[in-house]
């Protein structure tokens, strides 16, 4: 049976092939990006240990990112539903208002100590993208981001907070022209362009180091939530429970990062999937829904397929969860049972926004939102001992036009 290591960070339990608990992960890619990986992996390794990179680091989470973000109570909605206390970490608080700002910050920083100028990413929910055209025109890089026709069209607002940082918007007409099919579109110009361009992507999926810069970037969550659960309970409580939406699933890592090597009696991990509309059979829930293990950009792991083993297609009111497979880490936290994994349709999304943003000044995007319906599933049936923190990792401003268009408002 594969195990998690303690004392390990989980990003680096790897074997030497890139492969956690030996199945999930690899480098799936193509001999003319073998150096360019090689390359990436070897820089990465060493700035991770230079004292001067980390302290650079630091400084633009602290001064540029807007670090530490807050950690509140929600006292009414606890009130109302009557249970276990509802806390939630508002990421949606970083500059630009999602988690997504801690992996730009990093690769643009890693893309100048690498001596290029271009940077490249994929975005679905355009959070991705609108953090890497900030952290791009921070840093003076020259940007382009891929992204679904589709996308486009449901992510106005982003879209144009792109823009308006100087990026260039490659709209992508294959496939679903959603984020599964903007990775690939970006992938294959890197393919082309690695020279002289750097690639972000935007979540931790793809190749081993991809995961592991994302990883690394986005622990800075966790590393925060951890310094403020001891300053709010002089000790970390016995009974928490963590819950995260999870697409590609950059956010939980962060999320969880620090509370992995304890115990699932003490801090138990919950990922809530999109299982998308109620009435269709389409979901993004490959971890909940029983997927078999298949490859997708560059990586093995659990994947939305047909019986021929093609990508199948997926659907979500969240634009950021519409991915049909997850990181390798996810999965391997799946097998080794260190996390739980579960679903919310896009009706309990909805459901959900509309009851934490009528108890509280809180207003999460759609991606959250499928977090915090398992809270108010759950919060009920718990202990008034039991602490549930959710993280609000994205602000609803890119959603307003499906909010007013759904809910009226």
């Amino acid at each position: 049976m594969i195990k998690i290591k303690k004392g390990i960070p989980l990003i680096d339990q790897h074997d030497k092939n890139g492969y956690w608990g030996g199945k999930f992960g690899g480098n799936f890619i193509p001999e003319t990006l073998k150096k360019p990986v090689e390359d990436l992996t070897i820089l990465f390794k060493k700035l991770r240990k230079n004292k001067n990179f980390i302290k650079e680091r630091d400084y633009y989470f602290k001064n540029w990112v807007g670090a530490p973000t807050p950690f509140i109570k929600l006292k009414n909605l606890t009130k109302h539903l009557n249970g276990a206390q509802i806390w939630t970490k508002v990421v949606s608080e970083a500059n630009g208002g999602a988690h997504k700002i801690y992996n730009a910050t990093v690769h643009c920083l890693i893309t100048k100590r690498a001596g290029k100028k271009y940077i490249v990413g994929d975005t679905g929910a355009g959070y991705a993208g609108k953090m890497l055209s900030m952290a791009a025109k921070k840093f003076g890089l020259k940007c382009k981001i891929f992204m679904g026709v589709k996308d486009i069209k449901r992510q106005k607002p982003n879209c144009d907070a792109m823009r308006k940082n100087g990026a260039e918007i490659v709209p992508v007409y294959s496939g679903s022209q959603t984020l599964v099919d903007a990775v690939s579109e970006c992938m294959r110009y890197w393919v082309s362009n690695c020279h002289n361009t750097a690639m972000c992507v935007g979540s931790t999926v793809g190749p081993n180091i991809f995961v592991k810069i994302c990883g690394w970037s986005t622990a800075q969550i966790s590393r925060e939530l951890k310094d403020q659960i001891k300053s709010e309970f002089k000790t970390i409580p016995k009974k928490i429970k963590l819950i995260n939406c999870v697409g590609g699933g950059s956010s939980a890592y962060g999320f969880w990062s620090e509370f992995i090597d304890y115990s699932k009696k003490q801090i138990e991990l919950i990922g809530v999937e999109a299982d998308g509309p109620s009435k269709s059979k389409l979901h993004a829930a490959p971890l909940s829904r029983g997927a078999k293990l298949g490859i997708l950009h560059g990586a093995a792991a659990y994947v939305c397929q047909n019986s021929e083993g093609q990508i199948n297609e997926t659907e979500s009111i969240s634009a950021g969860l519409d991915y049909p497979s997850v990181s390798p880490m996810h999965c391997f936290l799946k097998d080794t049972k260190r996390a739980r994994y579960t679903l919310a349709t896009d009706e309990e999304a909805l459901n959900a926004y509309k009851l934490v943003t009528k108890y509280e000044n809180l207003n999460p995007s759609l991606e959250p939102a499928h977090a915090f319906a398992e809270a108010i599933r759950i919060a009920p049936k718990l202990s008034k001992d039991t602490i549930i923190i959710v993280n609000s990792c994205g602000d609803a401003q890119k959603d307003r036009d499906i909010l007013r268009q759904r809910l009226g408002k």
